[in-house]
């Protein structure tokens, strides 16, 4: 039976208090102070985020950014976190993701990134390229062992050429798919970030091939305007 047929879980709120959130969010204060000496377009980052009540509600629960709604509202849907589960995030800073997992009762949760992360209670932080060789067996070790769940937000910085921009993101999801399929264990899941009219090429085929459903997801806290989706490939077959 596919999801589509399961009766609708009950939505879990958020009602815990998350495990090492600043108030100050993604920086917030640094960055206002220090905007003077930043780019028009960072000045401009930063008023959106002043102005977005997903970001103000993130600062005011202690939720490190606002994708920490996104992530619950998936997992709300899909129940992807479970007593006990072991997580992997790949992209995983600030650490919005990784604040839920915990908060949900994940066993043991190992987040990797190239920018440094404030550490979580009951969380392993990386600072790492998970491209480089031998990091996605560093965090196998560090998790003790296959993941029930793997999760990326991995996203490129923009250099506003469409198609190059493009490739870079089909490119990290065919790596965080890769690592998903190799390393999750049989009825494990895998979320990674898309776009809207992005082709994931081989990718959909490749998780379609190894697991029991694919769905596409659009989490009402992705702002509005933006083409972000999320993939959710569910039950891994082998």
């Amino acid at each position: 039976m596919s999801n589509d047929d399961k009766p609708e879980p009950a939505r879990r709120k958020m009602v815990k208090p998350p495990t090492g959130g600043t108030a100050a969010g993604r920086g917030m204060g640094a960055q206002i102070k220090t905007a003077d000496k930043k780019s028009m377009s960072s000045i401009q980052w930063i008023k959106r985020q002043l102005a977005d009540p997903w970001s103000e509600k993130a600062r005011a629960e202690g939720w490190r950014s606002r994708a920490a709604f996104k992530f619950a509202e998936i997992d709300d849907k899909f129940r992807l976190v479970k007593k006990g589960s072991k997580v992997i995030d790949l992209g995983a800073a600030p650490g919005g993701w990784v604040q839920v997992c915990v908060n949900r009762g994940a066993a043991a949760v190992v987040g990797v990134d190239l920018l440094p992360i404030e550490p979580i209670p009951g969380s392993t932080l990386v600072q790492a390229d998970f491209t480089d060789p031998g990091v996605d067996q560093q965090l196998i070790d560090l998790l003790g062992g296959p993941p029930d769940l793997v999760i990326s937000d991995m996203a490129h910085n923009t250099v506003g050429h469409r198609q190059t921009d493009h490739l870079k993101i089909i490119a990290l999801i065919e790596i965080a798919a890769d690592f998903a399929i190799r390393t999750l264990r049989p009825g494990g899941h895998f979320v990674t970030k898309n776009f809207q009219g992005g082709d994931a090429g081989t990718v959909l085929a490749d998780l379609r091939a190894n697991f029991q459903d694919v769905k596409y997801v659009k989490p009402e806290a992705s702002r509005k305007g933006s083409s972000e989706v999320y993939l959710v490939a569910l039950n891994k077959l082998r």
